[in-house]
């Protein structure tokens, strides 16, 4: 493993997590890979984190990015952690095939981890080879891309390279490793994997840690411990009604997959909806509907509860007092969960008032798309076209089987708005706001990966990330990128990128 001279060109690493005991990591370099070349650089990224972009894509900074060159100041690490996978409980899970280089300090001010992905085995690989396929690679690059743009938090992708080497999964599949970026790694899994093992002082160790570097505000708190519980269930009830306001289904929400910082983490099997189902499901692995589109908000609060659970003995000494407020806490998450969800779809609405029967409108809006399988994305976009010209309702009603089955609805909604007043232009252009014409479409991005993957055709890949980064824009020149597929394009399955 060679180590990268380069000090001029990098900004410093300062690597804080490496600062805590041993236990709570493994110390490896990557592993090196045969021929690696870049496919994508974030490069506007790179300029946020103080990168070169230029350095990056050159044949040494592509070295970096491919595990094959540590950059001087890095310290490479796999993180430990456990975690609940489908409800059932893992006691040491860890970052089986990515490896943490460090934490740089962004032009902001933020400290940002920069982990690779795909880049070979550690000792929490349970018998995987550590690596990742390109297509998996370009799917995160896409969806965390996309989701930026749609401004939910969420890590992102710096670069994307392939290896020279092919993985074997079903088949023989080229190889690449991501460059993933985050506020941080630190996940629920984290807690109960020092939990579990009743490390009291790992556990105090770890939330000491995230407070000072993710809740700093919280640290003179009365009991930081349910100060920081509170923060997360915050953060995360915000975050999955984030997810719910544009149809994304995250397709494994297990405690390891779930990031204390509130970012949406580790897409692999994830998805948007076209037409809408609360019972919708992607993921292939998710065979009884665990992680459906309607059960995240539920399934949220489940995993805040292991969180809860892992924290009882940094809670209070006494054990019965610590459940007793951890509970508190935990209850009070579907109502923040709720509040967040109909203050949502009030914007999507284009409602600036508050009125009483305002989530009775919500429900009657989802029941009577799930009933005519209207579009998604498309509704609430035709909506925000109604409500700057009543004439456009003839738009509204051609998404629906039955187009009087929205009739009642629309005119409700028009005497809600009438009730508010307003001027409807400025009225529309809020709307316009929160409603994306553009989502990345399961068909197009499976188009997009095929032709990458399959005819090394990347062309498909950089129109669409060059639309959905202007998701709320109207961009006439790309209609099929906004209309749901045709019933040959349907995607029925998601898959796990592991």
């Amino acid at each position: 493993m060679t180590l990268a001279p380069d000090a001029d060109v990098l900004p410093p690493f300062e690597n804080s997590y490496a600062r805590l005991p041993e236990r709570f990591y493994a110390r490896l370099a990557p592993t090196q890979v045969r021929a690696p070349r870049l496919v994508k650089l974030n490069e506007g990224l790179a300029r946020e984190l103080g990168l070169d972009p230029a350095y990056l894509a050159s044949a040494e900074g592509v070295e970096i990015l491919a595990g094959n060159r540590v950059p001087g100041g890095a310290e490479p690490i796999a993180m430990a952690y456990a975690g609940h996978q489908f409800g059932g409980f893992s006691p040491q899970l860890g970052d089986g095939r990515a490896i943490l280089l460090g934490e740089v300090i962004d032009r902001k001010g933020q400290r940002r981890d920069i982990q690779l992905k795909g880049s070979g085995p550690t000792p929490f690989s349970r018998r995987g080879d550590g690596r990742a396929a390109l297509g998996p690679v370009l799917r995160e690059y896409i969806i965390g891309e996309a989701m930026h743009a749609l401004a939910i938090p969420t890590t992102r992708a710096l670069a994307a390279v392939t290896t020279g080497e092919d993985v074997m999964r079903e088949k023989a599949l080229p190889g690449a490793v991501l460059t993933r970026v985050a506020a941080s790694h630190i996940r629920v899994g984290t807690f109960q994997f020092f939990a579990v093992r009743r490390d009291e002082e790992g556990l105090r160790a770890l939330t000491d840690y995230v407070i000072q570097r993710h809740y700093p505000d919280l640290a003179g708190s009365e009991n930081p411990a349910v100060a920081l519980l509170v923060r997360v269930i915050d953060k995360q009830a915000e975050l999955i009604a984030r997810w719910m306001l544009v149809g994304f289904i995250h397709g494994v929400m297990n405690t390891d997959n779930m990031a204390i910082s509130g970012e949406t983490i580790d897409y692999g099997p994830c998805a948007f909806m076209d037409t809408y189902d609360p019972a919708t499901v992607y993921s292939s692995i998710d065979e009884h509907g665990r992680y459906a589109y309607g059960n995240q908000p539920v399934i949220g609060q489940w995993n805040l509860t292991r969180l809860a659970e892992a924290l009882l003995p940094v809670i209070a000494e006494d054990r019965e007092k610590a459940v007793e407020i951890a509970q508190e806490a935990i209850n009070a998450y579907p109502g923040k969960f709720e509040a967040a969800f109909i203050a949502g779809y009030r914007q999507k609405l284009g409602l600036f008032t508050i009125e009483d029967g305002d989530p009775a409108l919500v429900r009657a809006l989802m029941d009577a798309m799930a009933a005519s399988k209207a579009d998604y994305t498309l509704t609430f976009r035709s909506l925000l076209e109604a409500a700057g010209d009543p004439v456009a309702d003839a738009k509204v009603r051609a998404l629906f089987g039955d187009p009087a089955a929205i009739d009642s609805w629309l005119a409700t909604w028009r005497g809600r708005l009438a009730r508010e007043g307003g001027d409807p232009a400025g009225r529309a252009a809020a709307m316009r706001a929160v409603n994306p014409a553009f989502i990345p479409r399961n068909h197009l991005v499976d188009e997009a990966l095929a032709a990458a993957v399959d005819n090394g055709d990347l062309a498909p890949f950089e129109k669409l990330l060059g639309v959905l980064a202007r998701p709320f824009d109207d961009q006439p020149d790309v209609p099929e990128y906004m209309l749901p597929p045709r019933p040959e394009q349907v995607v029925r399955a998601t898959f796990c990128g592991t």
